[in-house]
Protein backbone atom coordinates (compact mmCIF):
# COMPACT_ATOMS: atom_id res chain seq x y z
CA UNK A 1 0.00 0.00 0.00
CA UNK A 2 1.36 3.42 -0.91
CA UNK A 3 2.23 5.49 2.19
CA UNK A 4 0.11 8.55 2.81
CA UNK A 5 1.69 11.93 2.20
CA UNK A 6 1.30 13.22 5.73
CA UNK A 7 3.95 12.62 8.39
CA UNK A 8 3.67 12.28 12.14
CA UNK A 9 3.84 15.71 13.74
CA UNK A 10 3.45 14.79 17.39
CA UNK A 11 0.63 15.94 19.65
CA UNK A 12 -1.55 18.72 18.31
CA UNK A 13 -0.36 22.17 19.28
CA UNK A 14 -2.64 24.33 21.38
CA UNK A 15 -2.78 28.15 21.28
CA UNK A 16 -0.04 29.68 23.37
CA UNK A 17 -1.17 30.81 26.79
CA UNK A 18 -0.31 34.27 28.04
CA UNK A 19 2.62 34.42 30.47
CA UNK A 20 1.60 33.16 33.89
CA UNK A 21 2.55 34.96 37.11
CA UNK A 22 5.50 33.47 38.98
CA UNK A 23 4.38 31.02 41.69
CA UNK A 24 4.54 32.36 45.22
CA UNK A 25 7.14 31.04 47.65
CA UNK A 26 4.43 29.06 49.42
CA UNK A 27 3.40 27.38 46.18
CA UNK A 28 7.05 26.63 45.38
CA UNK A 29 7.58 25.10 48.84
CA UNK A 30 4.43 23.00 48.44
CA UNK A 31 5.58 21.74 45.04
CA UNK A 32 9.03 20.90 46.42
CA UNK A 33 7.48 18.99 49.34
CA UNK A 34 5.20 17.08 47.02
CA UNK A 35 8.11 16.16 44.75
CA UNK A 36 10.19 14.85 47.66
CA UNK A 37 7.26 12.76 48.88
CA UNK A 38 6.81 11.25 45.41
CA UNK A 39 10.49 10.33 45.20
CA UNK A 40 10.32 8.78 48.67
CA UNK A 41 7.13 6.87 47.86
CA UNK A 42 8.68 5.34 44.76
CA UNK A 43 11.68 4.21 46.79
CA UNK A 44 9.61 2.78 49.67
CA UNK A 45 7.13 1.05 47.34
CA UNK A 46 10.03 -0.57 45.48
CA UNK A 47 11.68 -1.65 48.74
CA UNK A 48 8.69 -2.82 50.79
CA UNK A 49 5.90 -3.35 48.28
CA UNK A 50 2.72 -1.27 48.01
CA UNK A 51 0.66 -2.95 50.73
CA UNK A 52 3.53 -3.23 53.24
CA UNK A 53 4.72 0.35 52.71
CA UNK A 54 3.94 2.72 55.61
CA UNK A 55 3.05 6.38 55.32
CA UNK A 56 5.42 7.13 58.21
CA UNK A 57 8.32 5.65 56.27
CA UNK A 58 7.47 7.61 53.13
CA UNK A 59 7.23 10.85 55.07
CA UNK A 60 10.43 10.17 57.04
CA UNK A 61 12.36 9.22 53.90
CA UNK A 62 11.36 12.57 52.41
CA UNK A 63 12.31 14.39 55.62
CA UNK A 64 8.77 15.23 56.75
CA UNK A 65 6.05 14.13 59.16
CA UNK A 66 2.72 12.34 58.56
CA UNK A 67 1.11 15.78 58.67
CA UNK A 68 3.10 16.90 55.64
CA UNK A 69 2.06 13.74 53.82
CA UNK A 70 -1.64 14.28 54.48
CA UNK A 71 -1.33 17.93 53.48
CA UNK A 72 -0.43 16.72 49.97
CA UNK A 73 -2.02 13.26 49.55
CA UNK A 74 -5.06 11.46 50.92
CA UNK A 75 -3.44 8.03 51.35
CA UNK A 76 -1.04 5.53 49.76
CA UNK A 77 -3.36 4.97 46.83
CA UNK A 78 -3.51 8.69 46.12
CA UNK A 79 0.28 9.04 46.00
CA UNK A 80 0.51 5.92 43.83
CA UNK A 81 -1.78 7.49 41.24
CA UNK A 82 0.29 10.68 41.38
CA UNK A 83 3.36 8.53 40.68
CA UNK A 84 1.54 6.78 37.85
CA UNK A 85 0.70 10.12 36.24
CA UNK A 86 4.33 11.21 36.55
CA UNK A 87 5.66 7.97 35.05
CA UNK A 88 3.22 8.08 32.16
CA UNK A 89 3.96 11.73 31.42
CA UNK A 90 7.68 10.98 31.23
CA UNK A 91 7.08 7.91 29.03
CA UNK A 92 4.89 9.77 26.56
CA UNK A 93 7.36 12.67 26.40
CA UNK A 94 10.18 10.22 25.70
CA UNK A 95 8.21 8.56 22.89
CA UNK A 96 7.40 11.94 21.34
CA UNK A 97 11.08 12.92 21.45
CA UNK A 98 12.04 9.64 19.76
CA UNK A 99 9.48 10.17 17.00
CA UNK A 100 10.51 13.78 16.42
CA UNK A 101 14.16 12.76 16.07
CA UNK A 102 13.40 11.01 12.75
CA UNK A 103 11.93 12.17 9.47
CA UNK A 104 10.70 9.09 7.62
CA UNK A 105 7.67 7.26 9.09
CA UNK A 106 9.46 3.91 8.71
CA UNK A 107 12.40 5.27 10.71
CA UNK A 108 10.01 6.50 13.39
CA UNK A 109 8.47 3.06 13.71
CA UNK A 110 11.88 1.36 13.99
CA UNK A 111 12.99 3.87 16.62
CA UNK A 112 9.74 3.39 18.53
CA UNK A 113 10.28 -0.37 18.60
CA UNK A 114 13.78 -0.05 20.07
CA UNK A 115 12.66 2.56 22.61
CA UNK A 116 9.77 0.37 23.76
CA UNK A 117 12.04 -2.65 24.23
CA UNK A 118 14.48 -0.54 26.26
CA UNK A 119 11.92 1.10 28.56
CA UNK A 120 10.12 -2.19 29.15
CA UNK A 121 13.09 -3.36 31.24
CA UNK A 122 12.44 -0.79 33.98
CA UNK A 123 12.47 -3.18 36.94
CA UNK A 124 11.19 -0.75 39.59
CA UNK A 125 8.26 0.50 37.55
CA UNK A 126 7.14 -2.98 36.50
CA UNK A 127 7.23 -4.45 40.01
CA UNK A 128 5.41 -1.53 41.64
CA UNK A 129 2.73 -1.32 38.97
CA UNK A 130 2.12 -5.08 38.93
CA UNK A 131 1.80 -5.24 42.70
CA UNK A 132 -0.69 -2.38 42.71
CA UNK A 133 -2.73 -4.08 39.99
CA UNK A 134 -3.06 -7.15 42.21
CA UNK A 135 -4.08 -4.90 45.11
CA UNK A 136 -6.64 -3.12 42.94
CA UNK A 137 -8.20 -6.37 41.76
CA UNK A 138 -9.03 -7.15 45.39
CA UNK A 139 -10.46 -3.70 46.11
CA UNK A 140 -13.35 -2.61 43.83
CA UNK A 141 -12.95 1.16 44.26
CA UNK A 142 -9.24 1.02 43.52
CA UNK A 143 -9.92 -1.29 40.60
CA UNK A 144 -12.37 1.15 39.04
CA UNK A 145 -9.99 4.06 39.52
CA UNK A 146 -7.04 2.17 38.03
CA UNK A 147 -9.13 0.95 35.08
CA UNK A 148 -10.30 4.50 34.29
CA UNK A 149 -6.78 5.87 34.52
CA UNK A 150 -5.43 3.15 32.23
CA UNK A 151 -8.11 3.94 29.67
CA UNK A 152 -7.08 7.60 29.69
CA UNK A 153 -3.43 6.63 29.30
CA UNK A 154 -4.15 4.28 26.40
CA UNK A 155 -6.25 6.90 24.66
CA UNK A 156 -3.28 9.29 24.73
CA UNK A 157 -0.93 6.54 23.51
CA UNK A 158 -3.47 5.68 20.82
CA UNK A 159 -3.31 9.20 19.40
CA UNK A 160 0.45 8.94 18.93
CA UNK A 161 0.19 5.53 17.28
CA UNK A 162 -2.72 6.52 15.04
CA UNK A 163 -0.89 9.52 13.63
CA UNK A 164 2.22 7.46 12.96
CA UNK A 165 0.34 4.63 11.26
CA UNK A 166 -1.72 7.06 9.17
CA UNK A 167 1.53 8.52 7.87
CA UNK A 168 2.46 4.99 6.77
CA UNK A 169 -0.97 4.35 5.30
CA UNK A 170 -1.50 1.48 7.76
CA UNK A 171 -3.98 0.49 10.44
CA UNK A 172 -3.63 -1.92 13.35
CA UNK A 173 -5.22 -5.38 13.25
CA UNK A 174 -6.59 -4.69 16.75
CA UNK A 175 -7.77 -1.51 18.47
CA UNK A 176 -5.20 0.99 19.72
CA UNK A 177 -6.15 0.44 23.39
CA UNK A 178 -5.85 -3.34 22.93
CA UNK A 179 -2.43 -2.91 21.30
CA UNK A 180 -1.25 -0.69 24.15
CA UNK A 181 -2.54 -3.12 26.80
CA UNK A 182 -0.95 -6.09 25.00
CA UNK A 183 2.46 -4.41 24.74
CA UNK A 184 2.36 -3.51 28.42
CA UNK A 185 1.26 -6.99 29.51
CA UNK A 186 3.93 -8.71 27.42
CA UNK A 187 6.66 -6.42 28.77
CA UNK A 188 5.67 -6.91 32.39
CA UNK A 189 5.32 -10.66 32.11
CA UNK A 190 8.68 -11.12 30.42
CA UNK A 191 10.53 -8.90 32.86
CA UNK A 192 9.11 -10.78 35.84
CA UNK A 193 10.23 -14.09 34.32
CA UNK A 194 13.68 -12.59 33.72
CA UNK A 195 13.91 -11.50 37.37
CA UNK A 196 12.87 -14.98 38.54
CA UNK A 197 15.41 -16.78 36.34
CA UNK A 198 17.82 -14.49 34.47
CA UNK A 199 19.90 -17.47 33.37
CA UNK A 200 17.03 -18.91 31.34
CA UNK A 201 15.65 -15.57 30.13
CA UNK A 202 18.30 -12.86 29.88
CA UNK A 203 17.59 -9.16 29.50
CA UNK A 204 18.76 -9.40 25.89
CA UNK A 205 16.24 -12.21 25.37
CA UNK A 206 13.51 -10.00 26.83
CA UNK A 207 14.32 -7.15 24.46
CA UNK A 208 14.45 -9.49 21.46
CA UNK A 209 11.07 -11.08 22.24
CA UNK A 210 9.54 -7.65 22.84
CA UNK A 211 10.84 -6.48 19.47
CA UNK A 212 9.36 -9.54 17.79
CA UNK A 213 6.03 -8.99 19.55
CA UNK A 214 6.07 -5.31 18.56
CA UNK A 215 6.63 -6.35 14.96
CA UNK A 216 3.83 -8.92 15.14
CA UNK A 217 1.39 -6.11 15.96
CA UNK A 218 2.75 -3.18 13.99
CA UNK A 219 4.18 -4.89 10.93
CA UNK A 220 0.85 -6.70 10.59
CA UNK A 221 -0.61 -3.24 10.04
CA UNK A 222 1.06 -3.17 6.61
Amino acid sequence: MKPAATNFRGPKKHPQRPPQPRPSRQVQRTEATRKKLLVAAESIFARDGFEAARLEDIAADAGYTRGAFYANFDDKEDIFFALLDEWVGKRIDSFVQVLRAHQLPSEKLNALQKHYAKLACDRRLVLISMEFKLFALRHPESHARLRDRHRQIRATWGELISELLQSLGHSLPISNPAASASLSAMAQGLLVEHLVDPKTLSEDDVRLVLSLFFDAIFRAAS
